[in-house]
């Protein structure tokens, strides 16, 4: 155990030197005597913080030489603890160049054009609360992905210390995953402090590093924090104190937002009533071979949301084909898709997509050395996260979403599609007939009410040659049987059909595809063990903002930090069974997903041999 902790901090000092080396890349704004442009620039600036008139003007000729939209200003006496953390979380050194970076902020002032602000839909008028601003950070950035960054500021006064504006830190930066993050803190923190006496020189080496992490990370920077060598004395009893206050104190402010309170009344109403007619008529022959051989494969509530009801996943013992039986019926995909993309959930499920870059990557490269597009339609798009990498793989090719949800309005205000479609591909895909090189579905199809109809859209839709690039879950993975309702692919009550290659195969066959690659084990995504653990932590201590769930008590705010503080360690420990076990999953029957790039067929040509 010695040892160990003395590689532990070994490790927190090799973090430091990390860091460093990327925070070293914020820039310092120099003087200005240029006036500062009213008409073009906008400066928001965060409760109880006043701009000069000096920093105005350096920032805005800043941010012109530059060639900004939004400019987030870092105080030169930022204290040592915000700096600290705002260094963890952004690397300036390639923060303006990823287009998914998730908007982040040091919460004092930012400068952007009002062009900018009226397409993101951020109001010019005073933020109302920290949080407020932090949001506005948030949207200007993924407005601005590439025209985004941030500055030291000289001149630009620093605000007190306050629990609210830690709060707001917290929710901006961490979304729905606070509590998981509080508790990991909790648990290090205590860990750190009693490691002298259980683990001797050992336990005292690391408790030492963990103090000088701040002075090895931030002294050499081109700021002066406030506080810095006060917290490298004092800092583990100084963040056990701040984690303590957020995670015993006001955790209900934290997890309670305005709009959460507005939706209780409305989901009140939508729960009471009877939820059969969210369900249609359970069915009794398989949607792919028809045949009358099902059995209950998965039966199950709702592990993500907690929305009422159950939900049930069938097999055909015929073809194999796994359905939801009884399927949703539209007004309960409504009722239960509602606040998971958007609303109360948006926020988390941006953070999700965000650490998606080298999946959406690796889906881009696929069609190469198959086809040369022009144009390129991405169905189910969402917000485009996909379609903003993909650009950078493919530059010149016009790249177009669609969804069935305002997502992809939103993702045409943030320039990721040039065009969004917002309607269901079956109905949409008669007005763009034969107008796309690519098709991509990423995790869409095992969503949709009937993957036939889906499929023949995409004909429909591709030009001569064009190619339909699919990305789904593999329900013949061993690991469903593995972690059973817990596996994440079984996604009740959102996944309505999950296809094998095989079944995926015959439909594209009848849709007029012939396939040219299938990729399995490659496309394998680690997460199955984190999220099983996370999904029972959550069962145990559900989240305490949900409106369709009791108004949170004191009883359930102590449980839910107990449960998720003792189930800490738990989550490090299956984060690390998913990297270890990777090179032993990656390969089919195990993997958790599979990709396959079919060819539009002329349907006067025979099919041609698929590829594995």
């Amino acid at each position: 155990m010695t040892i160990a902790f003395a590689l532990l901090g070994l490790l927190f000092l090799l973090d430091a030197l990390r860091l460093r080396k990327r925070a070293a890349a914020l820039a310092v704004l120099s003087p200005s005597d240029a006036p500062f442009d009213a008409e073009r620039w906008v400066l928001l600036v965060a409760p109880g913080v006043t701009v000069d008139e000096a920093t105005r003007r350096a920032a805005a000729a800043h941010a012109e030489k530059s060639g900004l939209e939004a400019l987030d200003l870092v105080p030169h006496e930022l204290p040592a603890p915000d700096l600290l953390g705002l260094v963890a979380l952004v690397d300036f050194a390639t923060f303006r160049g990823d287009r998914l970076a998730h908007g982040r902020t040091a919460h004092h002032a930012l400068l952007a054009t009002r062009e900018l602000c009226e397409r993101a839909r951020v109001t010019t008028e005073e933020p109302k609360s920290p949080l407020d601003f932090a949001e506005a950070a948030t949207r200007l950035k993924r407005h601005a992905s590439l025209t985004t960054d941030f500055a030291i500021a000289p001149t630009l006064a620093t605000t007190p210390d306050s629990r609210a504006g830690r709060l707001a830190r917290y929710r901006a930066a961490l979304g729905g995953g606070a509590h998981a993050v509080l508790a990991f803190q909790l648990v290090l923190l205590g860990v750190l402090l009693t490691a002298p006496y259980f683990a001797g020189w050992g336990g005292a080496l690391a408790l030492l590093a963990f103090h000088l992490q701040p002075f090895v990370l931030l002294a050499p920077l081109p700021a002066e924090p406030r506080g810095l060598f006060t917290l490298v004395l004092f800092r583990a009893p100084f963040e056990l104190f701040r984690v303590l206050d957020l995670a015993f104190g006001p955790l209900p402010r934290l997890a309670l937002s305005d709009q959460s309170l507005a939706l209780r009344p409305v989901y009140a109403e939508l729960a009471t009533s009877d939820l059969a007619r969210f369900f249609e008529e359970r069915r009794e022959d398989c949607p792919i071979c028809g045949k009358t051989d099902l059995v209950t494969r998965i039966d199950t509530t709702d592990l993500f949301q907690h929305k009422p009801g159950r939900f049930r996943v069938d097999r055909c013992r015929s073809c194999g084909h796994l359905f939801q039986n009884p399927r949703l019926s539209l007004e309960g995909l409504g009722f239960y898709y509602r606040d998971f993309y958007d609303g109360l959930g948006e926020e988390s499920l941006e953070l999700v997509f965000g650490y998606s870059k080298d999946s959406y990557v690796a889906r881009a490269q696929v069609p190469k050395g198959h086809v040369r597009p022009k144009a390129w339609l991405d169905v189910g798009g969402g917000h485009g996260h996909f379609a903003a990498v993909a650009r950078d793989e493919w530059p010149g090719v016009r790249f177009d979403g669609l969804d069935f949800g305002d997502s992809i309005e939103e993702a045409e205000r943030r320039k990721w599609v040039d065009k969004g479609f917002r309607g269901l591909f079956p109905e949409v895909a008669p007005s763009i007939q034969s107008a796309y090189d690519v098709v991509s579905m990423s995790h869409y199809l095992e969503h949709t009410r009937d993957p036939r109809e889906e499929l023949r859209a995409a004909h429909l839709a591709l030009a001569e040659d064009g190619v339909l690039l699919i990305e789904i879950p593999d329900p013949t993975s061993h690991l469903g049987d593995l972690l059973g309702r817990l596996w994440v692919p079984w996604f009740q009550p959102q996944h309505q059909h999950l296809l094998s290659p095989t079944n995926l195969a015959r439909l594209l066959d009848e849709a007029e595809f012939d396939v040219l690659v299938t990729q399995r084990g490659e496309v394998h995504i680690g997460v199955d063990f984190f999220f099983a653990v996370s999904l029972t932590l959550d069962r145990l201590a559900p989240p305490l903002e949900l409106p369709w769930l009791p108004p949170p008590t004191a009883f359930r705010k102590l449980t839910r930090a107990f449960v998720w503080t003792l189930g800490a360690p738990f989550l490090l420990l299956a984060r690390l069974a998913d990297v270890l076990s990777g090179p032993l999953l990656r390969r089919p029957g195990w993997s958790n997903a599979f990709r396959v790039l079919a060819k539009r067929r002329e349907r006067s040509r025979a099919p041609a041999a698929a590829q594995g």
